[in-house]
């Protein structure tokens, strides 16, 4: 079963502090017209409606042996090495997809393209940190619940990072019909919208909450980097 959710961008609290630091300034070189920029642009994503996540449940194949990969539903998903060692132990695999919608996706690119390519990119930097802080939201919400239950989760890991082919897209989206919160894939695997999220989570008794270990991953613009 799919399980759904919408958010108000205040639900998220997302901390201005990590706008600008993403933006590459401290507060003390923060200087206009970013402030005004910033601020504007909090106000106009109080107005968005589109900001979504969902998740499925489901149980992990114990019988694939291949030590890069993790068996689903007759899926094998080619996760790598390493995220197959930070599974260790799942029964479980939560499967997510996060999105801050189409709105300040295609307002940040019409900025981007046109009258004022600054503040296009204040707006693509927040679409990024709204569509991470509904990853943090479902991660929590499956938290909480397993822990219930008397299991743990692991940290989240998505196609594209260490080493999971980003191909398995597909995969994981049929596990949502196609489609998951609005978001649709191209067929070279990339999200539409753009600020949008998906991953797994491993779910059981054995299993252990790492942080990102970036030392075991060469991506160098990881958004990860920062976690930890």
């Amino acid at each position: 079963m799919n399980i759904e959710r919408s958010f108000t961008f205040e639900e998220l609290e997302i901390d201005p502090k990590e706008i600008i630091a993403t933006l590459g300034y401290t507060e003390d070189s923060f200087f206009e017209p970013f402030p005004t920029y910033l601020a504007q642009a909090f106000e106009c994503c109080k107005q968005l409606n589109d900001i979504k996540g969902a998740y499925r449940i489901l149980k992990m194949d114990e019988f694939c042996s291949d030590k890069k990969k993790i068996c689903v539903q007759d899926l094998q998903f080619n996760v790598g090495r390493t995220i197959r060692k930070e599974l260790n132990g799942a029964e479980n695999i939560a499967f997510f997809v996060c999105t801050a919608g189409a709105e300040i996706s295609q307002l940040a690119d019409k900025l981007l393209k046109g009258e004022d390519p600054v503040l296009g990119y204040v707006y693509d930097v927040i679409g990024s940190a709204i569509a991470e802080a509904v990853g943090d939201k479902i991660q929590a919400t499956i938290s909480l619940s397993e822990q219930k239950a008397g299991r743990k989760i692991t940290n989240r890991y998505s196609p594209g990072y260490c080493h999971w082919n980003v191909t398995d897209q597909h995969k994981l989206f049929s596990l949502f019909g196609g489609t998951a919160c609005g978001v649709k894939l191209t067929p070279s695997s990339l999200m539409h919208p753009v600020k949008s999220i998906s991953g797994l989570i491993g779910i059981g008794e054995n299993v252990e909450f790492n942080d990102y270990q970036c030392n075991l991953c060469q991506l160098e613009n990881c958004v990860y980097r920062d976690k930890h």
